[in-house]
């Protein structure tokens, strides 16, 4: 039987530098022995050596280590295989920053790296494919441009392994000044989509949200429909689903609805219609929802101006966007701008968000093509791996407007969870107040950790992380910067700025 990794450990590697190679296809600046075909570049990688250690501390195949016969992903990976490389690909370009994409994007030295120890246990008889769903009204093409991945791909051709790059959306969107003015039918996913019902498997048992939730489009009754207190629907990538081994490659950011975004936020990535998907519940606590803290008549006045306009861009096509994007720039001058005021769910209150992203987990980990489920056992599980792109992370207001942080490291685990509570931790956050991380340890149906926080074992070649998560000393802890909503909800009293 396939492993699926011991559970309860997560390697740390911190490196010197906060910097990535340039060129592509991002040559190693080292030949390593275990390498089959020995090439290496002038340019300084520190991305590549991230990588290397972050398998080798883990412990993978330690007693062929530094030969030629080092195979640190053989007790995943077969000969055969179809393995999914899942990066962060959530949007092009930076709104700030003209090289702000290193700290939103999964670098592609990082995919460069990990395909190259896939490849080392998939010979060339099997495929990996790097695949994502961008926010839809990103740009694909221009993502992989920015990453260079075109070069990578003719690399692999090159040494004649299977290697391909997959957009999973249906649909990609034109947004002028915030407006949706056209959408476009896209290719998809070449494996197809799978739809699931987690139904009362979902962690929307019991919510109470039906009917006041919204998605990733103007049109709520779409999620809505999908969620209705008895179904909890996705639409899920056939290749997330197919693919024998999934390999998550998120990038290391804070997070407006989530708190953070490291692997268990990442899924999001493998829907094809993200309309499908809960982001908030419209109202304010007072009455069962988390699109506001509070639900005063601003806030009144200012949803139902939204809604209305969102319904003329519906039934007009071709004025309801022009009108909007008139309207935009009033609305923000009277409501304020969202890098600046609290709206659709992006503060420390969302209750909405953390149950989509760990209902996705549980559909990677235990769907089969026909919409079926895996038994809920641990020896049923599809092998989920983690690596964690952090050389470069994201603190503030991301997910897409963050401001950088040279954390320098590279994590790596065979569990989501345990992996996310490692990263936030490190970031200098409180577990217990980050929905998305510590509710995954005690999800009801389709677990997806088997061991406790407390049972979390961290190697590192920092010594002061290499030992229990809860035994890290605060004071060798980052401070990252969370997004505005989540201030004074996050950050841990004990942690010194000055680390970084």
């Amino acid at each position: 039987m396939r492993s699926i990794g011991p559970q309860n450990t997560v390697s740390i590697w911190r490196g010197d530098e906060s910097v990535y190679t340039e060129c592509a296809p991002f040559h190693p600046d080292t030949v390593y022995p275990e390498l089959d075909y020995r090439q290496s570049g002038s340019e300084k990688n520190p991305a590549y050596e991230g990588v290397r250690q972050a398998l080798a501390l883990f412990g993978l195949n330690s007693e062929r280590y530094g030969s030629a016969k080092w195979d640190p992903l053989g007790d995943y990976i077969n000969e055969g295989d179809l393995v999914l490389l899942k990066p962060n690909f959530v949007k092009e370009f930076h709104p700030r920053d003209p090289d702000g994409w290193k700290y939103i994007l999964t670098h592609g030295s990082i995919i460069r790296a990990v395909a190259d120890y896939v490849f080392k246990a998939l010979g060339k008889t099997g495929a990996v494919i790097v695949g994502d769903a961008p926010q839809t009204d990103s740009s694909f093409s221009k993502i992989a441009g920015v990453l260079q991945l075109h070069a990578l791909e003719e690399h692999y051709h090159r040494l004649g392994f299977n290697f391909s790059l997959v957009d999973f959306r249906k649909e990609e969107w034109t947004n002028e000044k915030e407006v949706i003015v056209r959408r476009r039918t896209l290719a998809g996913d070449p494996n197809g989509y799978v739809a699931f019902d987690l139904a009362e498997k979902s962690e929307f048992l019991q919510h109470h949200g039906a009917g006041k939730y919204y998605g990733a489009d103007y049109d709520a009754g779409v999620v809505n429909s999908h969620h209705d207190g008895v179904k909890n629907e996705y639409l899920i990538s056939g290749t997330a689903i197919k693919c024998d081994v999934y390999i998550n490659l998120p990038k290391l950011k804070t997070h407006k609805k989530a708190g953070v975004t490291i692997n268990l936020k990442n899924l999001v990535g493998v829907n094809g219609d993200k309309n499908w998907l809960p982001h908030h519940t419209e109202g304010s606590p007072a009455d069962g929802g988390d699109q506001f803290p509070d639900f005063a008549l601003s806030k009144r006045s200012e949803n139902a101006l939204v809604h209305s306009f969102k319904r003329l861009s519906l039934a007009l096509p071709g004025l309801g966007p022009r009108l909007m994007k008139i309207a935009r720039p009033v609305g923000k001058r009277i409501f304020g701008a969202t890098d600046k005021t609290i709206r659709s769910g992006n503060w420390s209150g969302n209750d909405t968000v953390w149950r989509m992203s760990l209902d996705l987990n549980k559909l990677v980990m235990y769907g089969n093509m026909d919409g079926s489920l895996r038994p809920d056992t641990h020896e049923n599980r599809k092998p989920y791996l983690c690596l964690v792109d952090g050389i470069i992370a994201g603190q503030g207001n991301g997910p897409m407007d963050p401001d950088p942080y040279p954390a320098r490291l590279i994590a790596f685990g065979c569990n989501p969870a345990a992996v996310d509570a490692v990263g936030a931790t490190l970031m200098g956050f409180s577990l217990e107040n980050i929905p998305i991380v510590s509710n995954a340890f005690t999800v009801r149906d389709f677990i997806l950790s088997d061991c406790p926080l407390d049972e979390i074992i961290c190697r590192s070649n920092v010594h002061g992380w290499n030992k229990l998560l809860a035994q890290i000393n605060p004071d060798t802890l980052y401070a990252f910067r969370p997004h505005f909503g989540w201030t004074g909800k996050l950050e841990r009293s004990n942690v010194s700025p000055a680390n970084v």
